[in-house]
């Protein structure tokens, strides 16, 4: 039988990833005048880092993984095996085709052989686990924590950790676009009459105080913390999803500094604001544990509200420029560029989702049981 799987979404986003990581920085297209099968038959490169290969290795098997789980699914039977190996490996011919039309990127059968190597390595783990039995418990277990409409929540809620990565000007702070937009859209229209039609603000912002910083950090929490209750059935669960949830978040904002600014400088996000604000959405969580599932939504969306309207009030973090030039160098500029358009575009995403959730809900609110 066909079931509804949050693998599809979550494999169309590493595709897409993927993609993204083959073909940055998409500029500097060009026609070299060669075969673009060429490499598949060009002697094997003589330079090649450990990291070159477990990249290309290990890129791939979470694409093989995720389309195996998905294709089950979506009850292909035996033909979910090969069209999960099949799709990635024909992605990576795709990709690598296409680097032979940008000036940074060199197209490589070894990379091809890599990827398709990967695909079938995530694709043999899938099976394996399907063998003995762990997906079935893993259905189980969701079937369990989770209401049945939980697939675009556990999408976005996987993906929150990993927007957390892009160095933020207040902790957890995801969302702060305004200055990005306005310096696009002056340069969009320079030259134009409809460049005097933009609301600019002419003024620098000043910084949040330091207790509307602590207020928006707590808001930042609790937008994902709310997203999960509302797929929860009951508060034991959601009791356990918090804490999981709050050690994910002090892991990534650690990870992220770590990235930034180096590993001694892992925990200096932790400041008095941060910590009131992670205590005021520890205690915020805990009050509203037997919240109603459509309430919590509701809640979501309106933190999501403010604390989008006060990040966006905010200048920039003083060293956004410093953190840019360590992301944009060496192996990282890739995920730096990924990184940062999860952390732009995640809570917008979540209030489209939340508004959704709320419009489709027409049930009356019910007791949370214990």
């Amino acid at each position: 039988m066909k079931t509804r799987s949050s693998a599809w979404p979550l494999a169309l986003l590493f595709a897409g990833l993927v993609v993204y990581a083959s073909l940055y920085p998409f500029s500097g297209w060009r026609v070299q005048g060669v075969s673009p099968l060429a490499f598949l038959q060009a002697p094997l490169p003589q330079y090649w880092t450990g990291f070159d290969v477990a990249s290309n290795l290990l890129g791939y098997a979470p694409l093989g993984f995720l389309l195996s789980l998905a294709m089950l699914r979506s009850d292909l039977g035996r033909w979910s095996w090969w069209l999960a190996f099949a799709l990635p490996t024909l992605l990576s011919l795709a990709v690598e085709t296409l680097q032979n039309y940008l000036p940074m990127r060199v197209p490589s059968n070894v990379d091809f052989a890599l990827n398709g190597a990967g695909a079938a390595a995530g694709v043999v783990c899938a099976w394996v686990m399907e063998r003995i039995g762990i997906l079935r418990r893993w259905s189980q277990f969701r079937a369990n924590w989770f209401e049945p409409t939980a697939h675009g929540s556990l999408v976005l809620l996987a993906l929150w950790p990993f927007a957390l990565l892009y160095p933020v000007s207040v902790p957890f702070g995801l969302g702060q676009v305004l200055d990005r937009l306005e310096s696009g859209l002056v340069a969009l229209l320079e030259d134009t009459p409809f460049l005097t039609w933009l609301p600019l603000r002419l003024e620098t912002p000043d910084p949040l105080s330091p207790l509307a910083e602590a207020f928006c950090v707590a808001l930042c929490l609790l937008s994902p913390l709310l997203m999960g209750y509302a797929e929860m059935r009951s508060v034991v669960r959601r009791s356990a999803f918090m804490l999981a949830l709050f050690l994910c978040a002090f892991v990534a904002a650690g990870l992220s500094a770590a990235l930034t600014y180096g590993p001694t400088h892992a925990w200096a996000w932790i400041t008095p604001q941060a910590a009131l604000g992670m205590g005021v959405a520890l205690l915020a969580g805990l009050g509203m544990l037997g919240l109603p599932r459509r309430l919590c939504t509701v809640v979501m969306l309106l933190a999501l509200a403010v604390s989008l309207t006060l990040l966006n009030q905010a200048p920039d973090s003083p060293y956004f420029v410093q953190s840019l030039e360590v992301w944009e160098q060496g192996r990282f500029i890739r995920f730096h560029g990924l990184s940062q358009w999860l952390g732009w575009l995640w809570p917008f995403a979540a209030l489209v989702f939340g508004l959704r959730a709320v419009a489709r809900s027409s049930s009356p609110a019910t007791k949370i049981p214990p």
